[in-house]
């Protein structure tokens, strides 16, 4: 186990250098992507709790980017992926084995013995352009041990080369592994960026989702406790025949329904929160609240304009998606593609050559023969007589091609859709915003408005009924009103590609000046 330590150190940093190299600032900043070195049972998520078990949203976010279940996952694929590139890079490079043999054998059962051993060092490397090269020097010994007179030690030095000419093995069909290879880490950092975005929307979703619940529970153990101030009220003054007794009932029976629904509410928050603790991977039963201070900071900053066009934000959705930059890279891979199996059609032709030198009997095994060795250069041509195979290759490649340019096409329509959907989400939901706050300025004046006039006998307890739930509905409509506009705003920066995740796992939006669409436009 000491042993692997330094391998495994070694692995981490050429993985992380590989996607450090990849990694670009329009992507996204750099953080929250390694992954654990820690085993599952020894990441302690109730640790990040605070003493006084409150959580605001960015140590929500922090907690979620760092245990989420799905997030781990997400970063243990996109570091598999650079571990792959690992591998095929390591195919190109300069590769060295060695071998070792020995035997002992007797014969007959005499004292006659033979010692017999033999090894070697090797060597291939493929080049870039698909040469690939190897180099051998072979020793072997016999008796060497024993002290007999027949003792030899030899060795052999061999070369050979395979350089490809014509046709799709011409370097193009070993380049094009490589070249994907590469890629394929490309696509699996944006797409890991794309994740993160999302993922980061939907935290903050599910923690406002939580505030919403206790929000509700807060309007209905207010509007219980005016009901039964209420309530009292009518059962005193139905007590000196002031109120009718059918009108005290009637107040009786909507405290108990709001009674009821306080008990519901309370119920659902509960189940929200459990929930939500098993997004940021806590277990169930820990001892956490959410802070309320986050709904007001909310209602302060307002609603949120867009300083971009329909058409802008269209325009800077299509040159910085991430998802979209990688649907149209796969469609320049498989135009790569295609070109590689047309030439696989036609005349494959490749330049091979090898050495053999050995050494000067029979124990001067440094001093090689080169002047006495074996040479051969020549050519290994394959004709295009049979190309069945060849030609399914091509036609698939064709297709290939036909459905990924289908599939950006395609893309291309469903972001403009998505932007145009996310431009309307955003401006319904700021005047969605604006309605009910002027609905529950209106509620709480018809409740006053309904309490004076059954104190001065001119009201009738349903009335008053009827505008204390249209009060409660108001307020919760209200509430959810403004975390749903606050979402419309994330998920218009996500989908418009504005959208970047902080260092804290926090959001923020990125500056996209005109000058900046000009570049990416050309």
């Amino acid at each position: 186990m000491q042993k692997s330590r330094p391998l495994q150190a070694q692995c981490r940093q050429e993985v992380y250098d590989i996607l450090t190299g990849k990694w670009h600032d329009d992507f996204g900043r750099q953080v929250n992507y390694r992954v654990s070195e820690q085993a599952p049972n020894d990441l302690n998520v109730a640790r990040m709790i605070p003493a006084s078990g409150m959580i605001n949203l960015a140590q929500a976010v922090d907690i979620a980017t760092q245990f989420n279940r799905d997030y781990q996952s997400q970063k243990e694929s996109l570091y598999l992926a650079a571990l792959d590139l690992t591998g095929t890079r390591h195919q190109y490079r300069r590769q060295w084995f060695g071998t070792f043999d020995a035997t002992y054998a007797t014969n007959n059962g005499t004292e006659d013995s033979t010692l017999g051993s033999g090894g070697g060092v090797n060597q291939t490397h493929l080049l870039g352009d698909g040469v690939q090269i190897g180099t051998g020097l072979a020793i072997d010994w016999i008796r060497f041990l024993s002290g007999d007179p027949r003792t030899t030690l030899d060795s052999v030095l061999t070369a050979s080369v395979s350089a490809p000419l014509l046709g799709a093995g011409a370097g193009k069909a070993a380049r094009e592994n490589l070249t994907q290879a590469e890629r394929n880490v490309l696509y699996q950092i944006r797409s890991f960026n794309r994740f993160r975005k999302t993922f980061v929307i939907s935290i903050i979703d599910s923690y406002y989702n939580v505030l919403q619940s206790r929000d509700t529970v807060r309007v209905r153990e207010d509007s219980y406790r005016r009901q039964i101030d209420n309530t009292n009220q009518l059962i005193m003054e139905a007590d000196v025949g002031k109120t009718p007794q059918t009108t005290a009932d009637e107040a009786r029976q909507a405290l108990l329904e709001a009674e009821n629904n306080l008990v519901s509410a309370r119920q659902n928050y509960q189940q929200t929160l459990d929930s939500f603790k098993i997004d940021l991977a806590l277990p169930t039963d820990a001892n956490v609240v959410l802070d309320q201070n986050e709904l007001p900071a909310l209602e302060a900053a307002g609603v949120y304009e867009p300083t971009y066009t329909e058409e802008e934000a269209t325009e800077i959705a299509l040159a910085r998606r991430l998802d979209l930059a990688n649907i149209r890279d796969r469609l320049d891979d498989a135009e790569r593609k295609l070109i590689l199996a047309a030439e696989g059609l036609g005349v494959q032709v490749n330049l091979v050559g090898s050495a053999n030198v050995d050494s000067t009997p029979n124990t001067e095994f440094t001093r090689l023969r080169f002047h006495e060795g074996n040479y051969a250069l020549g050519l290994e041509g394959d004709l295009p007589f049979d190309r069945n195979a060849e030609r399914n290759a091509y036609r698939e490649a064709l297709i290939t091609v036909q459905q990924r340019q289908r599939t950006y096409d395609n893309e291309i329509d469903r972001i403009k859709l998505f932007v145009r959907n996310a431009f309307r989400d955003l401006a319904e939901t700021a005047e969605s915003y604006r309605i009910q706050k002027t609905s529950v300025e209106l509620a709480e004046n018809r409740v006053q408005e309904q309490k004076i006039k059954l104190r001065v006998g001119r009201g009738v307890i349903r009335d008053l009924q009827i505008s204390e739930a249209a009060l409660v509905q108001a307020q919760i409509s209200m509430t959810n009103a403004l975390v749903s506009h606050t979402l419309a705003k994330l998920n218009f920066f996500r989908d418009v590609g504005l959208l970047q995740v902080r260092p804290d796992g926090m959001w923020e939006q990125v500056n996209y000046e005109t000058s900046d669409r000009q570049a990416n436009a050309q």
